[in-house]
C-alpha cells in the first residue's frame, strides 16, 4: 500500500470523527432556532446581463390571518390573542401571492415551502415543499390556485393531517432556468399549525362538536377538590387563547428536547408534557411543594389559572413556585387544549398511593387497637387531580384509544423521570396494564385495597379486615357545558363485586399487578359492626364525631374505643395529632349503641393547614373475642367565600369596575393577606397585598377593567394568607357587544 498524499491528510482531516463515514445532522429540538435558507440557489454558470426582473417574482404574500378572516374563523383559531396565522392540521387554508407580473402557468414554475427548525429535512417533514396540484386531497400536501386576478393569485392550501405541531417558516420559490429565487425570510408570513379535532384524519379526531367546544375551545375549567363527602370546586383559567400562551407552550417541547420529527404525535407530546409541566427533575415549568412552607414562591391555592405561571416560565426559564396536584393538573390542560389536543381535568377521590403498585394500602393497629404511625407508610390523598387526553393508540390494539390518562403531578419516577401516561382508561378499566404507559400505577390509584392488620407484639401480623371499596369510590370531571360534575367512574371500573370486575382484577394479575395473597388469613366477620360520622362544620366552629356501633349477636359485649383527630395534609400525609380520646362501652344484645365526641375548634385552629383537611381514624377493641375494628374517615371544613360584585353596565371596551369582598370570620385578625383576581377576557391577573384585617371587619377591594371579549365571562378571586387558605369567589356575567354606530 502507498503511503497516503499530503492531500489525502488534509482531506481526512475535515471530516468530522463523529461522523465516522455517515452524513448526520445535529438534532433538530427547537422550534425556536432557525437556519439560514438561500434567497438564490444557483445551478451551473449564470449569464452575464442576466435580470431577475426577468423572471416571476413575489411581491408580496397576504396570509389572511386577523381574527375575522377566513382562516382562523374556519380552523377555530379566532380566539387566538396572536398576529399571526394559526390553522389546524389536515385542513385547507387559504393565502394569496401578488406577482411582478401576470403568472403565466405554461412557463412559469413556483411553490411554497414550509420549514421548521435549524436543520430542515424533507424526510424529517421539517421541509415541505408543497406542489401545485389540481385537486387537493386529503392527507397529503398541496396547494391549488383558486383564484387569479391581475398579477396575484390565491391558493388553497392542505396540510397533512399527521404533519408536525409548531410554528413554520414560509417561503415562496421560482425556479429558473438557472437555479432558485426565494423571497426574504418574512417573520409576518410565518403560520403556527396545530392539531385538528374536527378532522376525521386527525389522531386526536373527537366527532362530537359539543365535546370539541368544551375540550378545545372552553378556556374556563373546574377543578373538584375537597373530600369524597363534602365535594367542593374552584374555577380555573386555563387561558389557552391569551397572548403569549401558544408561544410558551411550543416553548415547552423544546424544553423537554422532544425532536421535532415526534412533534405530529400526540402520545409523545402528552407523554413529554407531562415530564416538562414538573420541575422535579428538568427543571420544568412548576415546582411542587406539599409541607406548607412556601418561602419565596405563591403559595399553591393563591393561583387562579396557568397564564401567569406559563408566561414567567416562558420569559424566566426558571420552575414557578409552587404547585401541588390541580395546579400542575391545570397548567397541563391549558398546554393540551392550546396545540390542540382535546384535554379534561379528572379528580380521584380517595387516590391510592402505593409506591409498589401491588393493590394494597396497609394500616397497622397494635393489640390495644391505636395506631401505629411508624409501620403505617401508604397514603390515601383525599383527592387527587391528573388529566385525561383524547387522541388514537396506534401503538397499542384496536379499542385502546379514546381517553388517555397523562399525570404530570411528580410521584413516580417512569423510565428515568417523573412523568406519567399516556395511559388508555379503556385498558385500565379491563386490567391490561400491560399496555404502555404506566397503566399498574393508575391502575393501583383507583383499585387498591386498604388493608387493616393488627400488629402483634411478638411480629406477627394478622388481618383484621380489608376495605375493598374506599379507594377510587367517585372519579369526577367537568360536565360539558356547564360547571356541574360528570361522574366517569365507571369508565375506569366495573361496578365494585360485579363478575366484570373480577375478571378484570384478574387480567391485572396475570399482566404482572401484584396483590396481597394473605387474603385468607383474614378473620371470620365479626359479630359486631362501628361506623361513624363527622359533622360538617365551618373552619372555626365546634363539632361532633358520632360513633354508631351495632351489635348483631345475642351476646353481649364491652368495648374500648380509641378516637385519634389529625390535621393532615391533603395527600393524607399526617402533620400531627390534635385529638386523641379514648371511651368504653357496652353493647347490648342486637342493640345500637352511639357515642358522641366533641371537638372544639381551640383544638385545631392554631395548628390546621391550608386546605383545613382533619382525618379521623376510630378503633375499638371488643374485650371478649379482642377482635379489632377500625375506621376512618377524613372531613373537609367549610372555608367561607369571597363575594365578586360587578355594579354597572358590562359592555366590550367600556370601563368596568369589579368589588371583591371577604368579611373574616375568624376570631382574630388576620394579616398580610394577597388576594388575587382574574378573568379571561376581562382582565389580566391582578393581585393586591392588605396587611390587616380585624376580626369581624370587611375588606372591600375595586379594580377598574376594560372587557376584551363579549358573551358569557368568569370573574375569578383568590385570598391567602397564613391563616386562612383556599377561599375562593366567582363571578358569571354577561358582556354586551359594543353598539354599532
Amino acid at each position: 500500500m502507498s503511503e497516503p498524499t499530503h492531500a489525502d491528510k488534509e482531506k481526512k482531516k475535515t471530516i468530522p470523527p463523529s461522523l465516522s463515514g455517515r452524513r448526520a445532522l445535529p438534532p433538530n429540538i427547537s422550534n425556536a432556532e432557525e437556519d439560514e435558507v438561500p434567497v438564490m440557489e444557483m445551478t451551473g454558470l449564470v449569464p452575464r446581463g442576466f435580470n431577475l426582473k426577468d423572471f416571476l417574482e413575489v411581491k408580496e404574500v397576504h396570509m389572511f390571518k386577523g381574527d375575522q378572516d377566513v382562516n382562523k374563523q374556519e380552523h377555530h383559531t379566532d380566539k387566538y390573542y396572536h398576529p399571526k396565522l394559526i390553522v389546524r392540521r389536515g385542513q385547507p387554508f387559504l393565502i394569496q401571492i401578488d406577482f411582478n407580473r401576470p403568472y403565466k402557468p405554461e412557463k412559469d414554475q413556483f411553490w411554497v415551502e414550509y420549514l421548521i427548525g435549524r436543520y430542515p429535512q424533507q424526510n424529517k417533514g421539517t421541509y415541505i415543499p408543497i406542489p401545485l396540484v389540481e385537486e387537493l386531497q386529503s392527507g397529503t400536501w398541496g396547494a391549488k390556485i383558486t383564484w387569479k386576478e391581475d398579477s396575484s393569485i390565491r391558493l388553497s392550501i392542505m396540510s397533512a393531517p399527521s404533519c408536525i405541531v409548531g410554528k413554520f417558516r414560509l417561503y415562496v420559490a421560482v425556479l429558473t432556468p438557472y437555479g432558485i429565487l426565494r423571497t426574504k425570510r418574512n417573520p409576518e408570513t410565518d403560520t403556527y399549525i396545530l392539531f385538528n379535532p374536527w378532522c376525521p384524519e386527525d389522531s386526536v379526531f373527537l366527532d362530537d362538536e359539543k365535546e370539541r367546544e368544551e375540550y378545545v375551545l372552553n378556556d374556563l375549567g373546574v377543578v373538584f377538590h375537597g373530600d369524597i363527602n363534602s365535594i367542593k370546586s374552584r374555577s380555573w383559567n386555563y387561558g389557552q387563547f391569551e397572548e403569549g400562551i401558544l408561544d410558551a407552550c411550543l416553548h415547552l417541547m423544546d424544553r423537554a428536547k422532544l425532536d421535532l420529527s415526534g412533534r405530529g404525535d400526540p402520545v409523545k407530546i402528552s407523554r413529554v408534557g407531562s415530564a416538562v409541566i414538573n420541575a422535579k427533575d428538568d427543571e420544568g415549568v412548576v415546582a411542587g411543594s406539599w409541607d406548607n412552607i412556601y418561602a419565596y414562591g405563591v403559595v399553591p391555592s393563591a393561583w387562579t389559572g396557568s397564564v401567569d405561571i406559563l408566561l414567567e416560565y416562558h420569559s424566566s426559564g426558571m420552575p414557578v413556585r409552587y404547585g401541588q396536584c390541580w395546579v400542575f393538573a391545570g397548567v397541563f390542560n391549558t398546554f393540551l387544549r392550546c396545540i390542540g389536543i382535546p384535554g379534561r381535568i379528572v379528580t380521584n377521590y380517595s387516590s391510592a398511593h402505593d409506591n409498589n403498585a401491588n393493590l394494597q394500602l396497609d394500616v397497622f393497629v397494635d393489640e390495644e387497637g391505636k395506631m401505629d404511625s411508624k409501620l403505617t407508610k401508604d397514603s390515601i390523598w383525599n383527592y387527587h387531580c391528573w388529566n385525561e387526553a383524547w387522541m388514537a393508540r396506534p401503538d397499542l390494539p384496536v379499542g385502546f384509544g379514546g381517553w388517555q390518562v397523562v399525570d404530570s403531578t411528580p410521584q413516580e419516577n417512569s423510565d428515568g423521570m417523573y412523568r406519567c401516561g399516556p395511559a388508555s382508561v379503556q385498558a385500565i378499566k379491563h386490567g391490561h396494564v400491560c399496555f404502555q404507559f404506566d397503566a399498574p400505577f393508575v391502575f393501583a390509584e383507583v383499585n387498591s385495597d386498604i388493608v387493616y392488620s393488627k400488629a402483634m407484639k411478638d411480629g406477627t401480623r394478622v388481618i383484621e379486615h380489608i376495605d375493598k371499596t374506599h379507594i377510587g369510590k367517585f372519579i369526577l370531571t367537568k360536565e360539558i357545558g356547564s360547571d356541574g360534575t360528570k361522574d366517569i367512574t365507571e369508565q375506569y371500573k366495573f361496578q365494585e363485586g360485579t363478575e366484570e370486575e373480577r375478571l378484570a382484577l384478574e387480567t391485572a394479575l396475570m399482566y404482572g399487578i401484584k396483590k396481597v395473597t394473605q387474603d385468607t388469613m383474614e378473620q371470620a366477620g365479626t359479630d359486631v359492626d362501628m361506623d361513624f360520622q363527622v359533622e360538617n362544620a365551618i373552619l372555626g366552629s365546634d363539632f361532633k364525631v358520632t360513633v354508631t356501633f351495632r351489635n348483631n349477636s345475642h351476646t353481649r359485649y364491652t368495648a374500648t374505643a380509641y378516637l385519634s383527630g389529625n390535621i393532615v395534609f391533603y395527600t393524607g400525609v399526617t402533620k400531627n395529632e390534635f385529638k386523641s380520646h379514648t371511651f368504653d362501652v357496652t353493647l347490648e344484645p342486637l342493640a345500637s349503641k352511639i357515642s358522641e365526641v366533641l371537638i372544639k375548634s381551640s383544638e385545631y385552629m392554631s395548628q390546621l393547614l391550608e386546605q383545613a383537611s382533619l382525618h379521623f381514624f376510630v378503633t375499638a377493641r371488643l374485650n371478649e373475642t379482642k377482635k379489632i375494628l377500625a375506621k376512618q374517615k377524613t372531613s373537609v371544613l367549610q372555608i367561607p367565600k369571597l363575594h365578586i360584585k360587578v355594579p354597572g353596565e358590562k359592555v366590550v371596551g367600556k370601563e368596568m369596575s369589579v368589588i371583591v369582598e371577604f368579611t373574616n370570620p375568624l376570631n382574630q385578625k388576620l394579616v398580610n393577606v394577597l388576594v388575587r383576581l382574574d378573568g379571561p377576557g376581562l382582565l389580566r391577573t391582578t393581585t393586591k397585598m392588605f396587611r390587616e384585617i380585624p376580626k369581624n371587619s370587611t375588606l372591600t377591594w375595586e379594580e377598574k377593567s376594560f372587557p376584551r371579549q363579549a358573551g358569557i365571562r368568569k370573574l375569578i378571586a383568590s385570598l391567602n394568607c397564613d391563616a386562612l387558605r383556599h377561599v375562593y369567589g366567582e363571578l358569571d356575567l354577561e358582556v354586551e357587544r359594543k353598539p354599532l354606530m
